[in-house]
């Protein structure tokens, strides 16, 4: 009797002791939030936060911190990352998982996840001596002679430094990330679903797009929602390449300057000029706020891809 109530007082620990570390770990993110909006609160109150998200003035010296530059710069290099980065990776994880060889599949994906593990900086060393280089050399050029009417592929910044060198490095970074979980989430489609489709006379490619990724949509939306989250946050590749000018992007070759960089830029120095440090952490606050809304957003598409799913 002692030993059964040991035991229920032990799962009773162990269930309360987790839902304390869950509704902490939950509200890591709140806290978070509160003591950005804290530090930031001095410039605030001189100036909402609607105001500085649509201003384009940042000029420190004279009190103008407007964010709009920096944030459309961090939508133009990571939605440039994605539309590059997504379609390559959805057909090598179909090909590792539904026609790749086992061998080649175990040797393949290894050297794929080694690329995570490739610390950024490494990264932003890699497109500083080899995509801007090809940028500036080859496509501006290129570019400026055939596709300069085109107002998104107008080549008016002959350096490199840009958002599509930008795009081009964080694409690479969320290569592993996209493909591994993917190949995992198409792997998981049962057997029995793939023979199903393949006896009722489908060819193998018919199978796959009718049958395995409909089954895994939601699966392969999560991936591309942790690939976006790696390439919206990232610092110090992107801060290498991008041009860092507080300008709002008009071209793929124009030069950019996101939020992270920003941050990484300049906190810290300058902290002399008023204000400036409750600027930068409110450029802290609101990129936290922008990736919160995206992954509330790619939160209720995953939701509704699940329901048709099903």
């Amino acid at each position: 009797m002692r030993r059964m109530r040991f035991r229920r007082l032990q799962d009773q620990f162990a269930g309360h002791l987790m839902a304390a570390l869950t509704v902490f770990a939950a509200s890591l993110v709140l806290l978070i939030a509160v003591a950005l909006l804290m530090r930031a609160r001095p410039l605030l109150d001189i100036k909402p936060l609607g105001q500085l998200l649509t201003s384009s003035d940042w000029r420190p010296l004279h009190g103008e911190f407007g964010f709009l530059p920096f944030i459309a710069g961090t939508l133009w290099v990571t939605g440039l990352a994605m539309v590059l980065a997504v379609p390559p990776c959805l057909l090598c994880a179909i090909y590792l998982a539904e026609y790749a060889p086992r061998r080649l599949r175990e040797t393949v994906k290894p050297l794929v996840d080694l690329l995570a593990g490739i610390p950024s900086v490494v990264y932003g060393l890699w497109g500083t001596l080899t995509v801007v280089p090809i940028i500036r050399d080859v496509i501006t050029p290129w570019a400026g002679k055939r596709l300069d009417f085109i107002p998104l592929l107008h080549a008016g910044n002959p350096t490199g430094y840009g958002v599509l060198a930008g795009g081009i490095v964080l694409a690479v970074m969320t290569f592993p990330v996209i493909i591994s979980v993917t190949e995992e989430v198409i792997r998981a489609v049962p057997d029995g679903l793939r023979e199903a489709a393949l006896a009722l006379g489908a060819t193998r490619w018919q199978m796959v797009k009718g049958v395995v990724l409909r089954r895994s949509l939601p699966g392969v939306i999560a991936a591309i929602v942790l690939g976006f989250s790696r390439a919206f946050g990232e610092t110090m590749a992107v801060m290498m390449v991008v041009g860092n000018v507080a300008q709002i992007p008009r071209s793929l070759f124009d030069a950019a300057y996101p939020l992270p960089a920003l941050i990484a830029n300049n906190y810290g120095e300058m902290m002399s000029i008023p204000l400036y440090d409750a600027a930068l952490l409110a450029a802290a606050l609101v990129l936290l706020l922008v990736v919160l809304v995206f992954t509330l957003a790619a939160r209720a598409i995953l939701l509704r891809a699940v329901r048709r799913a099903v």
